[in-house]
């Protein structure tokens, strides 16, 4: 598993990022006598051509030694009784599903697993995936799975205090095409982050509420937090971090839209535009992206904008048998704003030296990221780009 540390990219199985709660990172993994609390909650991300997407949650787990294994002794666990089936589509726009507490010894937990429900002939949709005009069918989980995705973590517990996580799945990452069998398997991308207050909020144009529609926030060409938006219109991408992002608005058959310099402060909320100001970008002309790599590979459609900012426009794991991947894009020139505060007015411009130009980067756990020679998309046949790994 490759563990990164900007919050965003996960290769294979379970990123958790910024986990530091009170305390410091050193010294004792236990101070004896004491002990503090874990509270968690789950929300998602878009998912990509999906009208439902449902887990079955046993239980979380946490141990202060990574390399503990599932029947050692020391585990603390937020159980869930009885196992909760979760829509992960009804968890966006800051919705969350809280999953529970624990107290638990105060020290450095190293180790989080988190378990779902097998498909049994009891339940054979614990965990499903319902196709955009299509039937519900079962997700099939890693046989490993049942006893947890192991992820490396570093979380103090403080004494005490109570340290308060979000499990941000991403339901579009997450759920893989196993070729034309009309199977579908779950690969786990989540990231951990702790319970920010801050965000940031906006409004689309209710004529882009359709399937596909995805904001998010971005730092250097990772998405930290997406959402689609709701039926009003809104979206709110929550918790995220104090900081400063890229805002990215895609949508089928539009341009894309972009925000840079967008800041969030502590404990606060950045809207970035009002209702009557709804983003709403022009059609495009659209092209086509497609290849193939090993299975397990995450191939991600980039853009660099003029002044230098890279925004991810399209990203999912390849086809679990084929390998196939294929991102249908606009050509058209993408129209950024420098994020201004409210009242202030987003004035929006064609980046022309950007129009129809993609990087695909791909990452395969295990080996070095690749990046492939940028391409200049048209509305023509599709660019093709396969990519090996040694």
């Amino acid at each position: 598993m490759k563990i990164t540390t900007n919050a965003g990219l996960v290769l294979g199985g379970l990123l958790l990022a910024g986990l530091a709660a009170c305390g410091g990172g050193g010294g004792s993994s236990t101070l004896a006598g004491e002990s503090g609390s874990l509270r968690l909650a789950l929300t998602d991300a878009p998912a990509c051509g999906y009208d439902s997407v449902n887990i079955t949650v046993e239980k979380v787990r946490v141990h202060q030694s990574s390399s503990a294994a599932d029947a050692d002794g020391g585990w603390s666990e937020v159980v869930l009784v009885p196992a909760r089936r979760i829509d992960l589509l009804n968890l966006t726009n800051g919705v969350l599903d809280e999953l529970g507490q624990t107290a638990l010894p105060a020290g450095k937990y190293t180790q989080l697993r988190m378990v779902l429900a097998a498909n049994t002939g009891a339940s054979p949709l614990a965990n499903s995936v319902k196709p955009t005009g299509g039937a519900e069918v079962a997700l099939k989980t890693p046989s490993g799975q049942q006893s947890g995705v192991k992820a490396n973590i570093d979380i103090d517990i403080a004494a005490g205090k109570l340290a308060d996580f979000v499990l941000d799945f991403d339901a579009c990452k997450s759920v893989v095409t196993a070729g034309n069998s009309g199977q579908y398997l779950l690969k786990p991308v989540v990231s951990v982050v702790p319970r920010f207050v801050s965000g940031v909020a906006g409004f689309v144009d209710l004529a882009l509420l359709q399937p596909g529609t995805s904001v998010s926030v971005q730092q250097a060409g990772v998405v930290i937090k997406a959402t689609p938006p709701d039926s009003t219109g809104k979206f709110m991408l929550q918790p995220v971090a104090p900081g400063t992002y890229t805002l990215v608005l895609a949508v089928p058959g539009r341009t894309t839209s972009v925000i840079i310099n967008v800041t969030v402060a502590s404990g606060t909320v950045t809207s970035v535009n009002a209702s009557g100001t709804a983003l709403n970008p022009p059609t495009s002309a659209t092209g086509t992206l497609s290849g193939k790599a090993p299975v397990n590979t995450l191939v991600r459609s980039t853009q660099i904008l003029s002044g230098g900012t890279v925004i991810e426009v399209a990203g999912r794991y390849v086809d679990s048998v084929t390998g196939a991947y294929s991102y249908v894009l606009p050509v058209g020139a993408p129209f950024v704003a420098p994020y201004v505060a409210l009242p202030g007015a987003l004035v929006f411009g064609p980046d022309s030296a950007a129009a129809g130009k993609y990087t695909l980067r791909a990452s395969l756990d295990g080996f070095a990221d690749k990046s492939a020679t940028p391409s200049t998309l048209t509305a023509g046949p599709a660019v093709v780009t396969n990519f090996a790994f040694p």
